[in-house]
């Protein structure tokens, strides 16, 4: 269901059956809700893509370098930190395993920077006058969960890699070789993250909170009807 399709239609419908049955109430509704419902829809499309003469828009793929080194850091220094690495070659020692397993880890560490970063770079941003008129950056937190489940799991599924796990393996036996194997880890990091261009970063957040923004756009419509319906009743 697409919700910014749905609820701009249902606004629509009021404006037109204001209109036609010459019902000021339901018109002054239907346009308080058409208003909230476009703008979201408007400032949700403009933190995606780029729009002639509105300054800020596109702010995400403007902002990709930010995002790509906020994710190198946070993958260095929480997940693969020597003291992270030297516990899982001990143990794994012990174990005699061949394979490494960092999701417990992963799921363990507190993804909220690499959010709060990324509602940083959004507040910094010319779109941040924008965002302040709907709640400032509050309108965005109930993104955070389905934003760091969705890079939670893209960690893992990197974690889990032949390429990741064989790495490990032949250092196994070396654990004077620390320092040599962080460097190798930072090199396949920086070398994924340096493979990330401007249309990437943009498809994965959208993948991530597309459709959780959708909510926006039906809240927008929602209180835009309400103010409607007090402005309606105010100017009997």
């Amino acid at each position: 269901m697409n919700k910014n399709l749905l609820t701009n239609g249902a606004a629509l419908v009021l404006v037109l059956g204001g209109v036609l049955l010459a019902q000021p109430l339901l018109l002054s509704i239907g346009m308080f809700a058409l208003a909230g419902a476009i703008t979201n829809t408007l400032a949700i499309h403009m933190l995606f893509e780029r729009v002639p003469l509105l300054y800020g828009s596109g702010v995400i793929p403007a902002r990709f370098v930010e995002f790509r080194q906020g994710i190198y850091q946070l993958v260095m220094t929480e997940f693969f930190s020597s003291e992270n690495i030297d516990r899982f070659l001990a143990e794994k020692k012990q174990q005699h395993s061949r394979a490494f397993d960092f999701e417990p880890v992963i799921r363990q560490t507190d993804l909220s920077p690499a959010f709060n970063a990324l509602v940083s770079a959004v507040e910094q941003s010319s779109f941040g006058s924008m965002l302040s008129m709907f709640g400032g950056s509050a309108m965005l937190k109930p993104l955070q969960q389905p934003f760091t489940e969705k890079l939670q799991s893209a960690l893992i599924e990197i974690s889990q890699s032949e390429q990741f796990n064989q790495l490990l393996l032949t250092q196994l036996d070396s654990p004077e070789q620390l320092a040599e194997l962080r460097q190798q880890i930072e090199q396949i990091v920086e070398q994924r993250l340096a493979e990330l261009t401007p249309e990437l970063v943009k498809q994965i957040i959208q993948r991530m909170i597309r459709e959780h923004l959708g909510w926006l756009v039906v809240w927008g419509g929602v209180f835009g009807g309400v103010l409607g319906l007090l402005a309606g009743l105010i100017s009997r």
